[in-house]
């Protein structure tokens, strides 16, 4: 298993969220509650020890901000349990294609997308795995995402990556990235600030295929990257403008709040406020709309990952506020048109 929470999924118990009373210590008004929003990133999982469900989903989405539609992405949950292993990943699409369905018949948002996982280096076996998708997704699949995060230390993160060393250069694997553009299907990744570059020449060397970044590439702050954090942001400058000017490159903006990326909050006595989210965060944001533009950039909440250290609506307080100069067309573009046009929605 590839994908962000696969990763977690191996250490399940870590996902334990604070309790409400935790959250309700900053209780903020709405910002905006008439801005329609598409949440492009969020998962579903169901643990022995851990789930998040439609009614937990709803809960966050329909906590005051306008959240009309989301997109899935692939969390290493809800496999089958036999069968080809190459398949297995299908048992995701098909529990997600489920509650989808409850979600169109109800009073929340509606999951609308479906970004499943495949092995993108099986070659001949790669249509088989995406065919199945498309017949499970029952019209909602729209991409995959295969992770290239690669740590060397993945003693010391929260979610330690599990790809091997070179993903993004292995012929195999462009082989499958390309195939998803030719069929029309996306293509993102969660890895690590230092492998920036090496996406940006995956990039390059895929033209035809719209490529999603998730996380602004998961800039990390723990471990022996704890003292460097102006050195890697500066790093990491100059590789989001370089990997932008790629365009076929889409960026989500969100996924800061995880553990990984070393900010603490999560073991904080109380969770951050809007305005101390946007002191922390805000170089990174506006140097990615920067770079992309708004019409290639949309705001993903990344729940319930991100949501062990902030509320659903905390969260979308503070991406208001970094875009509160930005014209409407700009705004309506990143918490809503991108995504609606990237995932067909």
């Amino acid at each position: 298993m590839t994908g962000l929470c696969s990763g977690a999924m191996a250490g399940r118990g870590m996902f334990a969220f604070q309790g409400p009373e935790w959250y309700s210590q900053v209780d903020e008004e709405v910002l905006e509650p008439e801005l329609a929003i598409v949440d492009p990133h969020h998962h579903l999982w169901r643990l022995p020890d851990s789930e998040y469900l439609l009614a937990d989903l709803w809960a966050d989405t329909g906590s005051g901000h306008r959240v009309e539609q989301t997109v899935f992405v692939e969390c290493g949950a809800s496999y089958s349990s036999s069968g080809p292993k190459h398949l297995r990943p299908v048992g995701e699409t098909e529990f997600v294609a489920r509650v989808a369905a409850e979600s169109a018949d109800g009073p929340g948002a509606r999951i609308a997308g479906i970004v499943a996982h495949a092995d993108l280096r099986l070659g001949d076996q790669l249509s088989e795995v995406l065919d199945a998708h498309a017949e499970a997704g029952q019209g909602l699949f729209r991409g995959i995402r295969h992770a290239g995060s690669h740590t060397e230390h993945p003693e010391i993160l929260f979610i330690p990556g599990r790809a091997p060393a070179n993903l993004f250069s292995d012929p195999s694997f462009r082989q499958g990235v390309r195939l998803l553009g030719a069929l029309g299907y996306t293509y993102e990744s969660w890895h690590y600030h230092y492998q920036l570059g090496e996406f940006t020449d995956l990039a390059r060397s895929v033209p035809e295929t719209t490529i999603i970044l998730d996380h602004f590439g998961t800039p990390l702050g723990v471990g022996p990257y704890e003292s460097q954090r102006e050195d890697i942001f500066a790093a990491w400058k100059a590789d989001v403008a370089e990997l932008a000017r790629c365009p076929n490159v889409i960026a989500k903006l969100g996924g800061l709040a995880m553990p990984d990326n070393g900010f603490g909050w999560h073991l904080a006595d109380r969770p951050p406020t809007s305005d101390e989210i946007v002191e922390a965060h805000q170089d990174y944001f506006l140097h990615t709309i920067d770079c992309f533009g708004p019409d290639r950039c949309m705001f993903e909440s990344n729940f319930p990952v991100d949501r062990l250290s902030v509320s659903y609506r905390v969260l979308f307080n503070a991406f208001k506020k970094m875009v509160a100069d930005f014209n409407d067309g700009e705004r309506s573009a990143m918490f809503s048109g991108t995504a609606a046009r990237t995932y067909r929605l």
